[in-house]
């Protein structure tokens, strides 16, 4: 037997369409009987009931074989018409709200802080009131003016992700990279096992940015260091019912980065027009938070209290993050970011973060003895 007629064996012993045969064979016989009656105005035809009733059945079964044939050959072009509710997907949807969606648990409004030579950033997330939130160690808004900045400094253990805002950055390390990061630029640095670096203002003016450092698990704490740098106009984007979004990693509305992490983490930078609203989903299980740029929004639950710039709002457990923008005239704009818990130990010791104390020592011996990983930071001083 073909794998087409086991298959429509099986559909045919279907409730659904044994009862459908039923009701036409029922009918066709209740017409056979009725012309019974209007038999005057028919050809005589030989006494055969059982033999025509038999064969009408019949012919009604072929024709229910035919039309189910057809019915399956076209079923893939049915299907590409289904309401697009119906298929699950990962994209953002500006108007289909979440069953479960994710409230805010904590609100952390981020207060000005000396940090580097001179600079001054808002830290949330890297405070005493939020210590971390397993990946994520910090986030800074940082906004420097010559000639503060962050001199020569190292780095073990985590990745840095850098976000222009305004103006632009020049990075430079102890293995001969350098460049320049300007507004919509980011620079995606994997620390590893060693890094020593400036980050400074690359001209004149006010210089903005977020940085997120996100942790690294015990296995790739001392891999090689690594960069990712994309320009804006290679970043992806989309937009939708009023709301755009630069996807820098993961995806939204279908578009996806292309951005690798390490640690599994989607980061996006969404401007949401007055009047928008926007279902964004979040993978289950990944820690998760807003930083609010510009604007005020209401973010969880449309009954909300609007939340203004600058503060951090760490989301708990859902399928993904609602927010509406109720404001008459103003836009608004955020950063979302998740990412998978690693689930280890964090111990962390200014620019070093590592699983254990012992590993902590060993980092800062390391630096100073230039060995490990930090061969070079002996001899190299960056020419900021």
């Amino acid at each position: 037997m073909t794998t087409t007629m086991m298959r429509l064996r099986q559909h045919l012993a279907s409730p659904i369409y044994t009862s459908a045969i039923a009701r036409m064979s029922n009918r066709a016989h209740h017409q056979h009987s009725h012309s019974h009656s209007h038999s005057l105005l028919l050809p005589v035809a030989p006494p055969r009931a059982t033999t025509t009733t038999s064969t009408h059945q019949k012919q009604l079964l072929l024709l229910v074989i035919l039309a189910l044939l057809l019915f399956f050959s076209l079923t893939p072009a049915v299907l590409v018409f289904l309401p697009p509710a119906r298929v699950m997907s990962s994209s953002s949807s500006s108007a289909v709200p979440f069953e479960n969606p994710r409230a805010v648990v904590k609100k952390l409004l981020a207060e000005s802080q000396p940090e580097g030579e001179g600079a001054t950033v808002r830290r949330s997330i890297g405070r005493h009131e939020l210590r971390n939130l397993d990946p994520f160690l910090m986030l800074d808004e940082f906004s420097v003016s010559k000639p503060a900045g962050f001199p020569d400094h190292p780095h073990r253990g985590f990745e840095t992700v850098t976000y222009m805002l305004e103006g632009a950055f020049t990075h430079q390390d102890f293995a001969g990279h350098k460049g320049t990061i300007r507004a919509g630029d980011v620079q995606w640095m994997t620390a590893g096992r060693g890094i020593v670096h400036s980050e400074m203002p690359a001209g004149d003016g006010v210089h903005k940015g977020l940085q997120l450092w996100i942790n690294l698990s015990s296995k790739d704490k001392m891999i090689e260091p690594r960069y990712q740098e994309l320009q804006s106009k290679d970043i992806s984007r989309a937009d939708k019912d009023g709301v755009e979004v630069r996807i820098i990693a993961g995806e939204a509305f279908g578009v996806r980065s292309p951005v690798y992490t390490r640690t599994p983490t989607m980061f996006m930078d969404f401007t949401m027009r007055p009047g928008s609203r926007l279902h964004q989903p979040v993978p289950e299980g990944w820690n998760a938070f807003v930083y609010i740029v510009d604007g005020e929004g209401v973010f969880g639950r449309e009954g909300s209290a609007p939340v203004a710039a600058h503060h951090c709002l760490v989301l708990g457990p859902g399928d993904g993050l609602s927010v509406w923008n109720k404001s008459p005239a103003a836009p608004l704009r955020f950063v979302l970011v998740a990412g998978q818990p690693l689930g280890e130990p964090v111990v962390q010791h200014g620019p070093f973060v590592m699983n254990t104390r012992a590993e902590i020592q060993q980092a800062m011996e390391d630096y100073y003895y230039g060995r490990n990983g930090f061969e070079r930071a002996t001899q190299w001083s960056s020419s900021a």
